[in-house]
């Protein structure tokens, strides 16, 4: 990992190229991933008293949590894992426990540190696997079957480095070799039982993997594909697993990242009595030891969860987060109000974003030679008829933009293929057209917008 992380400002920026406004939540998340590296170069003994300061989101539906989430992720240049709360059940239920969420992000790590790894070696496997398809291009000579000369070693190796330039300038691409590869022969087993046995089953499987000895297997390629093969054999020779395990331990423990959407879905709203659901603050119970810091056995080892940093979100329609068990409430510090969208906000998530709706509809039509436009009276219509439909009904945030444009464009997506002319100009008359009879009828719209 770089040791030069992005600053607060930095961070800002960049979630400000998918996400409009939210910018008091922005600004938390940014603030939270730059303390992670701060921790890092605190010296002394205090840095194992540094606790990352978990936050809440709160907002309703398509504001932007999970968004800000999903481009955290890849600014965190961390493990990261998004998983839904209501996912879980309590210790006893059948379903997942919460500690499964720790197991999981340490396979991220695990995968994310051999990915690195292997990078690093790729060239030398390549060169080990081009030598590997040389070989059975042009075999290496056997002692006891021919008189070895000085002659036919120069002629041999001469062959050979011919060959080796044909391999390295890429005009023996599309020969096709026979090449043996090792195939697996352990069965795959599923197993199903109480919570965490999904991690025994995994067990299993490598244990019965190096039981059983990996069958050979002889299959047709081209140079290329072979070459491909090898690459990833000699690859996987040249990384030490031991270790990777040790740096993904030791990311997941240090910067590790946990999103919990939906957690107001285990909050027990004090309106209601107890019933079916109660074992919902049994969740929150069996989630409280994870963020306050315990320890998790997984198959990798042992994992402190103690400076993992926790981002949790919810809509909070019918519970609020007063609702959380107070145990849980403490240890997430940080709670930022993210605010619904507007026909100002409409209008600047429909242009401005790097992956914008009308950006995405334009890319699709061009292929099919077709160009797609949008005057700026339609936008903006589009945007206000949004806010209007959201006032009326559920309230959905910027995910109204999707199914109102899917409703406009339909037919031209239809006639595309066959459509005479190479250009689409949606106008404020085509919106009101498409759209007038679906808002006149309360009960239609309900269902198609």
């Amino acid at each position: 990992m770089k040791d030069k992380e992005l600053t607060p400002r930095e961070i800002v920026k960049e979630l400000d190229a998918y996400i409009i406004g939210q910018e008091k939540a922005k600004k938390a998340v940014a603030i939270a991933l730059r303390n992670r590296w701060r921790r890092q170069h605190v010296e002394g003994d205090i840095k194992n008293d540094i606790l990352p300061n978990n936050i809440i989101l709160i907002g309703p539906t398509g504001v932007g949590k999970t968004e800000i989430a999903r481009r955290l992720s890849k600014l965190a240049r961390a493990p990261f894992i998004k998983v839904e709360a209501s996912k879980f059940t309590e210790v006893g239920y059948v379903g997942r426990d919460v500690e499964s969420i720790i197991r999981d992000l340490t396979n991220i790590a695990i995968n994310m540190v051999k990915s690195e790894r292997i990078l690093e070696v790729n060239a030398q496997a390549k060169i080990m696997a081009n030598e590997r398809v040389l070989d059975i291009l042009l075999p290496p000579k056997s002692k006891s079957k021919e008189v070895i000369t000085s002659e036919t070693d120069e002629q041999f190796f001469r062959t050979r480095e011919k060959f080796k330039k044909m391999l390295e300038n890429g005009t023996m691409e599309d020969r096709v070799l026979e090449i043996t590869v090792k195939k697996s022969s352990t069965p795959m087993m599923q197993i199903f039982g109480p919570a965490g046995m999904e991690e025994m089953g995994l067990n299993i499987n490598e244990m019965l993997g190096n039981a059983f000895p990996k069958k050979k297997k002889v299959q047709k390629a081209t140079v290329a594909e072979a070459r491909e093969i090898f690459t990833k054999e000699e690859a996987q020779k040249l990384i030490d697993m031991d270790v990777i395990t040790k740096e993904a331990i030791k990311r997941v423990e240090q910067t590790g990242i946990v999103f919990l959407d939906e957690i107001d879905k285990i909050a027990h709203s004090s309106d209601k009595g107890h019933g079916p659901d109660v074992s919902r603050e049994g969740v929150q119970r069996d989630i409280l030891p994870i963020v306050e810091g315990s320890d998790v056995q997984t198959k990798f080892g042992v994992v402190k969860t103690d400076h993992i940093l926790f981002v949790a979100a919810g809509a909070f329609h019918i519970s609020k987060p007063s609702d959380l068990i107070p145990e849980l409430q403490g240890r997430f510090p940080i709670r930022e109000e993210l605010t619904s969208l507007g026909k100002t906000e409409f209008v600047k998530i429909l242009k401005t974003p790097r992956n914008a709706l009308l950006k995405q509809y334009t890319a699709m039509v061009k292929t099919e030679g077709v160009n797609l436009k949008f005057r700026k009276d339609a936008i903006e219509e589009i945007a206000y008829i949004a806010e209007e439909v959201n006032e009326k009904m559920e309230n959905i945030g910027a995910r109204r933009l999707h199914t109102i444009l899917s409703t406009i464009l339909e037919d031209f997506l239809f006639n595309l293929p066959d459509a005479k002319s190479k250009e689409i100009i949606i106008t404020k008359k085509i919106v009101q057209e498409k759209l007038s009879s679906v808002i006149k009828d309360r009960d239609l719209s309900r269902y198609i917008l």
